[in-house]
């Protein structure tokens, strides 16, 4: 006899030592159920289960000792509890033709040989989520990031001690300078040697957030004879600023978002009489204690959210045209006067308001990777989380458990290291932001290996017969992500 047969015997035997009220109910209960022939193995287990526990009811009513009956509203409350258990088999079918891979989206990189999200929606897969409200059963996790970058101008040797930043100690007196004051103490001497791409990286006002990101310079403006290194450096000077003296310079009392911020540095580089033109792309992020991350690209520089062993997102490039990103710009006056008098093609300007923004959910142990087009052509997103697992795992920051991964123990360490030693033993985060930074020089100067970028002329403009790499300005932030230790 089949085991769907004998469940269903049971169930009508239920009804025969009681009542003809409780074999009404009984009947009215089994009602809301599916039939026998629709119920999976563990909804025929459960049926089971209940006509035992009716039967033992109905024994201990007869015995004096009987302290608590089973009575119907017990029973009903424990079938509902338990509803999930009971879907029919045919649903667990449907549900699992939904997933099937002919009807998953196309992507530009193929999932096979990395498990890649390119949606620029919120990514949540495979992440833990955190509310936001408070619980009385747990405590939210807090998080700190942990910041380093490397860079190389274009025309310059590769040199890893020296083409390293990393994040320094907060000074609270900072965050009481306001925006020019913070801006004109800048010195334009002291600026890392990137060329035109320039990066930044802030605490906001006296919170525990803090704020990171890259800029590249377009470098077209330099056939009007404008530098536009002047541009990405200020735009990164401003936004440094801005954050550090969050909200003093803004009538806003609400979280700082990364558009906002953009914008308000934006406006700045308009009104600076000092930056006489120029462009640029950015990428930028603000980081809350809470893991909540939220990123603002416009243009082609990008971002990745890398887990264990595992690529969570990267960013679609915002583009006109080929090799034409989105942009800041600001023209000089004489150009818009010729423009005017003479006509020709007006200059590209977009707004901070066309951003791609994302939110992301972090965990322990993630990495963070915002980098300029000179990483992004010539390393592709299957390179760069190569790079940083090869190092993480060497390193012991993530570790490798059975057949999978996990955090290694001592991350919080490896990312609080010395940074201004030098790269072979400095902090977790300057390790990973020289490998990569590396990387993509010496893959721009290969001219067997065709990086991205290659591909990309290849596939456009076949006639160009364009092979290797593309040498450029490269700027590479690297953010460990470390959950603090609770109080």
């Amino acid at each position: 006899m089949h085991l769907h047969e004998t469940a269903a015997g049971l169930m009508s035997s239920i009804v025969l030592p009681f009542s003809v009220r409780r074999v009404m109910w009984y009947q009215s209960l089994f009602g809301l159920l599916p039939s026998a022939r629709d119920l999976s193995m563990s909804g025929m287990i459960l049926l089971l289960l209940t006509w035992a526990s009716a039967m033992s009811s109905a024994i201990a009513r007869s015995a004096p000792r009987a302290a608590i009956p089973t009575t119907p509203t017990r029973l009903f409350l424990l079938c509902l509890s338990t509803t999930s258990l009971l879907a029919p088999a045919h649903a667990q079918r449907a549900t699992a033709r939904s997933h099937h891979p002919s009807r998953r989206s196309s992507s530009l990189y193929s999932p096979r040989t990395c498990p890649l999200n390119r949606d620029t929606s919120p990514a949540s897969i495979g992440l833990r989520s955190f509310h936001t409200s408070s619980h009385t059963w747990s405590a939210s996790p807090q998080f700190s990031y942990h910041v380093a970058s490397s860079y190389a101008a274009k025309q310059d040797r590769f040199d890893a001690r020296r083409n390293l930043y990393t994040n320094p100690v907060f000074d609270p007196t900072e965050s009481k300078a306001g925006l020019t004051e913070c801006k004109t103490s800048k010195d334009r001497r002291l600026r890392a040697k990137s060329g035109q791409d320039a990066f930044f990286y802030s605490q906001v006002g006296t919170t525990k957030s803090s704020t990171f990101g890259v800029a590249d310079g377009v470098g077209g403006w330099v056939e009007s004879g404008i530098d536009p290194a002047d541009f990405s450096h200020g735009l990164c000077e401003y936004m440094a600023c801005a954050a550090r003296s969050w909200p003093r310079h803004s009538n806003k009392t609400s979280s700082l978002h990364p558009k906002d911020l953009l914008q308000v540095a934006y406006d700045e580089v308009i009104e600076d009489k000092g930056i006489v033109g120029g462009g640029s792309t950015a990428c930028l992020a603000v980081a809350e204690p809470s893991g909540n991350v939220e990123v603002a690209n416009l243009g082609d520089s990008g971002f990745m959210h890398l887990g264990l062993n595992a690529v969570r997102h990267f960013t679609h490039p915002q583009t006109h045209a080929f090799n034409t990103p989105f942009q800041l710009s600001k023209t000089p006056q004489r150009m818009l006067v010729q423009m005017a008098v003479f006509g020709g093609p007006s200059t590209l300007s977009d707004l901070p308001k066309v951003s791609s923004v994302t939110h992301h959910q972090v965990r322990h142990g993630d990495v963070l990777v915002f980098a300029t087009d000179g990483v992004w052509d010539n390393l592709s997103p299957q390179d760069v989380l190569g790079i940083v697992s090869r190092h993480m795992v060497e390193i012991g920051a993530w570790v490798e458990n059975d057949g999978g991964m996990r955090v290694g123990p001592e991350l919080r360490k490896l990312a609080q290291a010395d940074g201004s030693e030098k790269a072979d033993g400095s902090s977790l985060q300057a390790r990973l932001a020289v490998a990569i930074a590396k990387k993509a020089k010496e893959t721009g100067l290969d001219t067997r290996r065709d990086g991205p970028f290659a591909k990309e002329v290849q596939k456009f403009y076949p006639g160009e017969d364009w092979h290797g790499g593309k040498p450029d300005d490269i700027a590479a932030l690297i953010a460990v992500v470390v959950e603090e230790p609770s109080a």
